[in-house]
């Protein structure tokens, strides 16, 4: 299999190579990149030296040569290849929004201010996030022509958190689940801007586009998807920049309905009762077995809580399961690296499903905990 990159140069794109490169089922890339153009990769990424050593071309020569097309290019730019892609039978996975959002065109452009170029592709085109949608992506595959739109990185973080408590109705009725997120400053991506600059983001955190972040959509999407339109609560997302290379840590606050509070007379001045710790396990129960066959999701054990040094450089998602004082709020915390499970290793996952590899294929690293 021969796998091609277009816009191999950014974060995501680097980290494709990365992980392709020691794909089992992948014989060869080629890569594209319009500001290296002519290059070679391993001068752009001088940790490729000596290992990876690729040109870099035009992306229509990619689509030319590859069995598989992966799209590291930011939004709104990608359509036209995915077209060409679609034509020619080509599997397309693409990392940018462009294609998360299915057939509901008004709600990515007033999210990302562009119209759809080619808006008959959305009926080939499969929410990638292989715990939701992994059948459907088999179904599509299996017609011979599909198009991915990789999830963003908070929205798989804020989902798996959340999916096990939504679709075993655990929130009580019109709540509001809040999601904070913190992310390395990678998230930003490889071109600079200010708020990304060291003196701006070093030894601080901060949050930024509060109550406005366009990925709220694609988690309230997911939420109503797990849960069903007319059980789906309202959510409020808080991403924060951390001064820290990679990584999403995510703290999912769930109010919970009657049936699933801890009987509990405790105040905030006393510790958690023995009918909290009960119904603690009871719900980290839940959330095993409803994760028991997922490859990349682990839910963590009594007393080990998810932090994002624990799978760092691998497609995991971690999940610890607590609840709060009194009992009646659910909190999960999930980790994930968003350059892996959040970008490219996802996107690579999704391919051994198109092609129906072993899921964990190219991505069973053990997480770099330094």
């Amino acid at each position: 299999m021969i796998a091609g990159v277009v816009g191999a140069t950014g974060y995501a794109g680097a980290e494709l190579v990365r992980l392709l490169s020691g794909h089992g089922k992948i014989d060869r890339l080629v890569l594209s990149s319009v500001s290296f153009e002519g290059g070679h990769i391993e001068d752009v990424y001088p940790n490729f030296l000596g290992r990876i050593s690729m040109s870099l071309g035009k992306a229509e020569d990619v689509i030319a040569a590859a069995g598989v097309v992966f799209s590291a290019l930011p939004h709104g730019v990608g359509e036209p290849y995915a077209h060409t892609c679609f034509e020619k039978g080509i599997p397309f996975i693409d990392l940018s929004a462009d294609f998360r959002f299915g057939n509901d065109e008004a709600a990515f452009s007033a999210w990302y201010g562009k119209p759809y170029t080619y808006p008959k592709l959305r009926d080939h085109t499969v929410y990638g996030l292989p715990e939701l949608n992994r059948n459907r992506i088999k179904e599509l595959a299996s017609s011979g022509k599909v198009i991915i739109g990789n999830p963003g990185c908070y929205p798989t973080g804020a989902s798996l958190g959340a999916f096990p408590a939504l679709a075993k109705g655990l929130p009580a009725g019109g709540t509001t689940i809040v999601i904070d997120s913190i992310s390395g400053v990678s998230g930003g991506g490889r071109e600079p801007s200010r708020s990304f600059h060291f003196p701006e983001c070093a030894d601080a955190v901060s949050p930024y586009k509060v109550g406005s972040h366009r990925h709220t959509p694609e988690i309230a999407r997911n939420f109503a998807a797990m849960s069903g339109n007319e059980n789906s609560p309202a959510i409020i997302f808080t991403p924060h920049l951390a001064p820290m290379n990679r990584g999403i840590l995510s703290t999912i606050y769930i109010p919970l309905s009657a049936q699933w509070r801890a009987a509990s007379t405790e105040t905030a001045i006393r510790p958690p009762s023995n009918e909290i710790e009960q119904q603690t396990a009871a719900i980290r129960a839940l959330y095993t077995d409803f994760y028991r066959n997922e490859p990349f999701v682990r839910v963590l054990p009594e007393g080990v809580t998810a932090a994002t040094n624990r799978v760092r450089q691998s497609n995991y998602c971690d999940i610890s399961v607590h609840l709060d004082h009194s009992g009646s709020t659910l909190i999960v915390c999930t980790a994930i690296d968003n350059m892996v499970k959040g970008a490219a290793g996802q996107a690579i996952q999704n391919m051994n499903i198109i092609f129906d590899y072993e899921e964990r294929t190219g991505l069973e690293h053990i997480p770099a905990l330094f």
